[in-house]
């Protein structure tokens, strides 16, 4: 089964062909990066114009690279939400298009769900129960998964998501956008020992996030030295900072393992890609005996070939959508 799936939740327009729920066709992209990294963070309507003129060009690049023709696909995915209201309408009216225009069935997916589902395309459905990490630009938060596609949220960011919060600091410390890479780039060449940036709710007991009051340490950590006539080092900034960030992570992650009893811990989003979450997190699960599942970088940041594997399963499970389905900028996981 051959399914074509379509992302544009946000500031990247992809489209893939997945085969069987794994296996991974064709899976194109093209970034708006440039266009909006002048304005420091994405303009929606620049965004939604993008989505609008790359599209198509994108849907024949996907089926060109996949070696695949319009018969031989049985399936269209496409995120629904959360993400840009003007960004999610541009996908879902192209699938509805070619859905109809094929009398294929549409599968409208929760952009969350992709995220969890870019472990599939790479070590193939886990048995569940499981818990995930799920940190990306627009959300942090902890969920159990007792059995595929039933969510249950353990705990969420009560203001900044993980990714926000990089592109704040980022964009503070004149590093561009998007801040998570820079960050993590710098990073490794700081001491993450440098400034104890605060570790808010860390022991709050329960498996919430804050990241707000992080963000605004850095800001004050920086004007203070500044004002004492002294210039932090950028690195030694980017490393505690993101310490901070990674350890309570980390730590609600593993307790979270812990109070659901599950074996296997999946982590998804753009900010899976960073390199010291990934290190903390390999260590921490070998050091309590979890499974720990991530994609690689490339399948951590918004790409259309998780979306088409969460419509592969949904679809052998016998669910598609319908025509009159809309776009929910604010859909909930589950």
């Amino acid at each position: 089964m051959r399914v074509l799936g379509i992302e544009t939740s946000c500031d990247e327009t992809a489209v893939a062909v997945v085969e069987d729920g794994h296996k991974v066709l064709s899976n194109v992209l093209s970034s708006q990066h440039e266009i909006h990294g002048r304005f420091g963070g994405v303009v929606p309507e620049l965004a939604s114009r993008a989505h609008l003129e790359r599209l198509n060009p994108l849907v024949e690049d996907a089926l060109a690279e996949a070696g695949t023709r319009w018969s031989e696909i049985e399936g269209v995915a496409v995120t629904r939400g959360p993400g840009l209201a003007g960004a999610l309408l541009v996908g879902l009216a192209g699938a509805k298009a070619v859905a109809l225009a094929l009398d294929l069935p549409l599968i409208a997916v929760n952009h969350l769900e992709g995220h969890i589902y870019a472990n599939f395309l790479e070590h193939g459905p886990p048995d569940p129960p499981y818990v995930v990490l799920l940190v990306s630009g627009g959300h942090t938060m902890l969920v159990h998964m007792p059995e595929e596609h039933r969510y249950e949220i353990l705990g969420q960011t009560v203001d900044d998501a993980a990714g926000e919060a990089f592109d704040k600091v980022a964009r503070f410390l004149g590093l561009g956008y998007p801040g998570g890479p820079a960050v993590d780039l710098l990073a490794r060449r700081g001491n993450p020992e440098a400034v104890r940036f605060p570790r808010a709710m860390a022991g709050s007991g329960d498996f919430d996030f804050s990241l707000s009051g992080l963000k605004t340490a850095v800001i004050r950590h920086v004007k203070a030295e500044r004002a004492a006539g002294r210039e932090p080092s950028v690195e030694d900034l980017a490393a505690s900072f993101q310490e901070a960030v990674v350890d309570v992570q980390v730590q609600k992650t593993v307790a979270a393992a812990e109070a659901t009893g599950v074996g296997t811990v999946l982590m998804g989003g753009g900010v899976v890609a960073n390199s010291r979450l990934r290190e903390r997190m390999a260590l921490e699960a070998e050091a309590r005996g979890l499974r720990l599942l991530s994609p690689s970088p490339e399948l951590c940041t918004d790409n259309a070939a998780m979306i088409a594997a969460a419509g592969h399963f949904r679809l052998v499970r016998g669910g598609r959508s319908s025509f009159d389905v809309s776009v929910e900028p604010g859909l909930p996981l589950g």
